[in-house]
């Protein structure tokens, strides 16, 4: 069965979001194969349990009055709140380090596209370039040496994504 069309987040299996699983979904109750495994952000606790249809459809918001990422800040004023809506209720979110955000460019939402370290990052200057200025802005250490030290899988590293429009790559980094 072939996962339902996430705008904003284009391969939630590539990002580890959603996994093969088992698990029935709580909110339908079938099993369909795969389960979220990103953060849940609601009353109740739905941890490891909603299928990405639940989540694609609305249902799963709706019925646990979930979010699904954090897009309550830095939205920037051309960005249309049916878009946030999306991004927050229908859209599988991805763990960070610290709190997750969503990013926006060409007053849209961007896809999320994985973490990613320096390496990654070498394809993606306009991404370095975002980095940069988010760095230069916190410096508390020197921001080549920082943004070297970004890993994908390590400590310290990026949330890359694209436009939907322009195609240019943006990220923010955390660490733990």
């Amino acid at each position: 069965m072939d996962l339902p069309e996430f705008p904003y987040h284009p391969d939630p299996l590539a990002t580890e979001s959603v996994e093969a699983s088992d698990t029935q979904c709580a909110s339908c109750g079938q099993r369909r194969g795969f389960i979220y495994r990103g953060p849940a952000y609601s009353v109740e606790e739905v941890v490891d349990c909603l299928c990405p249809w639940c989540i694609a459809d609305g249902t799963a918001a709706e019925k646990f009055a979930a979010e699904f990422t954090d897009v309550g800040w830095g939205v920037p004023p051309d960005v249309p709140p049916s878009v946030v809506q999306e991004v927050a209720t229908r859209t599988p979110g991805f763990s960070g380090w610290q709190q997750e955000h969503w990013l926006y460019h060409c007053g849209d939402g961007a896809a999320f596209l994985g973490r990613a370290g320096w390496v990654e990052l070498q394809r993606y200057p306009e991404a370095i370039e975002s980095l940069r200025q988010q760095v230069e802005v916190g410096a508390s250490e020197e921001p080549e040496s920082y943004l070297r030290e970004l890993d994908a899988d390590g400590d310290t590293t990026a949330y890359l994504f694209q436009c939907r429009h322009c195609g240019s790559h943006l990220a923010y980094s955390d660490s733990t």
